[in-house]
């Protein structure tokens, strides 16, 4: 009898809260896994499905967000074997799910520590509020594999923003899989994509992309590729996050600097009653 040959698992993008191949047909091989090669086609469909999203996340209230991010949290610890099979460290796993619990907490704490009422002098109330900037684009570090990913994404949406992710082409696994967490959870279609494959061929697009509002480079260790997403980024005045440094510590304190790069401050003049 012959030896029977296992199958070998084909892990798709993750765009609208789907997981479809790349439109291409293309995958490649890494970490003993198909992994789905996405194009530039799927890196602009991924943006419309952001962009769809933006007004259902954004007009939650902040309590909702928080409370969706809790229960990635939860999906996330549960599957915590899963990631230590692929590789990751179960300390990573456990420090990326407090991080998501941290990130939830800020949820409604934000707007009361960055907004307030400002002191002016007239009879009149002058108000400002954090707004999300809109849909992002972000490059996830390769290295921690998990919470450098959750460290790009979990700031972003947790203050209303959509991403479109472009995970780190040597390890995505950890990317896929965390797709799979939040396609069971209670996180709206949209809000998180994901796309695998190549990072010259996807983010370029999404760099110069005029429906994408910001653009975080954190994993970009290219600093000729950069300084030419920064370029066209520029075309419809997009906000860089410039990227990091190889030796950053991902497992120290974040702080807000992540949540409040991208946000927009909206300010409101009422006059007072008489």
């Amino acid at each position: 009898m012959s030896e029977r040959v296992a199958v070998r698992k084909t892990y798709k993008l993750f765009i609208g809260g789907k997981f479809p191949r790349s439109e291409s047909g293309r995958s490649y091989l890494v970490q003993s896994a198909n992994v789905s090669l996405a194009s530039r086609k799927d890196a602009r469909d991924a943006v419309v499905a952001a962009r769809a999203a933006v007004k259902g996340w954004a007009g939650a209230t902040a309590y909702n967000r928080g409370q969706i991010l809790y229960r990635v949290a939860e999906m996330l610890e549960g599957r915590r074997e899963q990631f230590v099979a692929l590789g990751v460290p179960g300390d990573e796993v456990d420090a990326a799910t407090d991080r998501w619990v941290w990130y939830a907490g800020w949820s409604d704490k934000l707007p009361q520590v960055y907004g307030g009422a400002n002191p002016v002098a007239g009879p009149y109330f002058n108000l400002s509020a954090p707004e999300p900037t809109g849909v992002v684009a972000v490059v996830a570090p390769e290295a921690p594999a998990l919470l450098g990913l959750v460290s790009v994404i979990a700031p972003a949406i947790v203050t209303g923003n959509t991403v479109v992710v472009a995970a780190s082409p040597a390890a995505p696994l950890a990317a896929v899989t965390l797709a799979e967490v939040l396609a069971t959870s209670d996180l709206p279609g949209g809000v998180v994509n994901i796309l695998t494959g190549r990072l010259p061929e996807t983010v370029p697009t999404l760099a110069a992309h005029m429906d994408v509002n910001a653009i975080d480079l954190t994993g970009v260790a290219d600093p000729e590729l950069a300084a030419d997403l920064e370029v066209r980024a520029a075309e419809n005045l997009k906000r860089v996050l410039r990227p990091v440094p190889d030796d950053h510590d991902w497992s120290s304190d974040p702080g807000v600097g992540r949540m409040t790069a991208l946000l927009e401050t909206k300010t409101v003049w009422h006059p007072k009653g008489i």
